[in-house]
């Protein structure tokens, strides 16, 4: 049997514009599969603005999502050959506080980059940091940290210390240039995330005076727990013999499921404890180039995915994952408009003298792992599959904020 079923539904385009698209239920049998293309309005007519992301902590989150999907963009461009793990919320963070030490004008470069520029809040510093308390509840199983890193030879100004930890609850790292530099700052990382980041950075930079690191953990827990796992099978690789990996197996698991003709992926979304999900784009074919995946990420697609991908039941296949990233992104930042405040920086209000950002540290750990609260309830078999057996892009949202807590290649698990 088959059959068709044309919906049409609301969606935005990434200045809030409300536009139509016809979403396509296709089912064969079973299975299900969800392919959209943007439609005009019949009649024309006006455009109606529609505000997806209406309260202050919906609109910081979509701002800290879109900086963290364009950072991630370039990352996916300089290491096209290779894993890639980002968590943009501690770099936000960092950049943010730095900002309170700048003029005017870089104050405004650096707020673009971040997507704060659309937000109107006038209390940023106060949004971003509830935002940042509500990500780190227990059960959501994410834990970040952001800090800077000032020289003391720059001869700090003692008021923008203060501000920053009136806003933040913690001032940034004076740097004496003594070998206890470095513990200093990683036994705070390893406080900060319970033990499981104890070595946030290796080395510090003299040039420039200032620089910022960030860390990440996460290890959520899913919804619905994986039964067999540690089963090794085969992740087929581009251009290489596949290797054999450790898998997670369910049948008929709970989960939405979408396919997107137009980025040529299955798009997957599971749920996990306490309000956040995993996305999965699993490209048709074999390949290492995702790069027409991730050009494709904005919050506000993402946040359409999460309210119009199928429900539906599969045999689900995934990879045990552990994840371990450690880069430098300064060099990333021109690509965000950030040239001309790299060139100059206009520190004014932490001092006097010349002073650079000289790196930003990034460190991200996630596991994946099969525990899951509750148990797959026995109904009719499905033949619905979803096997992440090949290099996939995935991104770990909060769904009440719409915040993304983490975005990843996967090119080989074994890397």
């Amino acid at each position: 049997m088959t059959w068709c079923a044309e919906q049409t539904r609301i969606c935005y385009s990434s200045s809030g514009v409300r536009m139509t698209r016809t979403f396509v239920l296709l089912c064969v049998g079973l299975f299900h599969s969800l392919c959209w293309a943007q439609m005009p309005e019949e009649g024309g007519g006006e455009e109606e603005v529609v505000e997806l992301f209406t309260t202050p902590a919906t609109r910081m989150g979509a701002a800290v999502s879109d900086f963290g999907y364009n950072l991630f963009r370039q990352l996916d461009s300089h290491d096209s050959t290779a894993n890639a793990l980002l968590s943009p919320l501690s770099v936000s963070i960092a950049l943010t506080q730095l900002s309170m030490g700048a003029t005017e004008q870089a104050e405004k470069e650096l707020y673009r980059a971040l997507r704060y520029h659309t937000l109107q809040d006038l209390k940023i510093h106060d949004t971003l940091r509830d935002l940042q308390v509500s990500l780190k509840s227990a059960g959501k199983g994410f834990k970040s940290a952001a800090r800077l890193l000032l020289a003391r030879r720059l001869r700090l100004k003692p008021d923008y210390l203060s501000d920053v930890e009136k806003s933040y609850g913690v001032k940034p790292i004076t740097l004496t240039g003594s070998a206890r530099d470095m513990k200093t700052v990683n036994d705070w990382f390893k406080s900060e995330t319970g033990g499981k980041i104890t070595q946030a950075m290796s080395e510090t930079k003299r040039s420039g005076g200032i620089s910022s690191v960030g860390a990440a953990y996460f290890k959520g827990k899913w919804h619905t727990h994986f039964s067999q796992t540690n089963q090794l099978q085969n992740f087929h690789l581009d251009g290489e013999e596949p290797v054999q990996v450790s898998m997670m197996h369910q049948t008929n698991y709970p989960l939405k499921m979408g396919k997107d003709s137009d980025i040529g992926c299955m798009i997957a979304q599971i749920q996990m404890e306490e309000g956040v999900s995993m996305f999965l784009f699993l490209p048709d074919e074999v390949t290492q180039n995702l790069t027409l995946i991730v050009e494709a990420l904005t919050a506000e697609f993402v946040q359409d995915l999460s309210m119009n991908l199928h429900q539906a039941e599969a045999d689900v296949v995934l990879p045990v994952l552990k994840l371990n990233y450690n880069r430098d992104l300064l060099s990333l930042l021109p690509d965000l408009g950030l040239s001309e405040w790299l060139a100059k920086t206009d520190l004014i209000k932490i001092t006097s003298q010349l002073a650079k950002l000289s790196a930003v540290h990034h460190k991200v750990v996630m596991e994946v792992a099969p525990e899951g609260s509750q148990r797959v309830t026995a109904s009719a078999v499905q033949h619905l599959t979803y096997k992440v057996d090949r290099p996939f892009v995935f991104l770990i949202r909060d769904e009440p904020t719409g915040t993304l807590l983490l975005i990843g290649k996967v090119l080989n698990p074994q890397k």
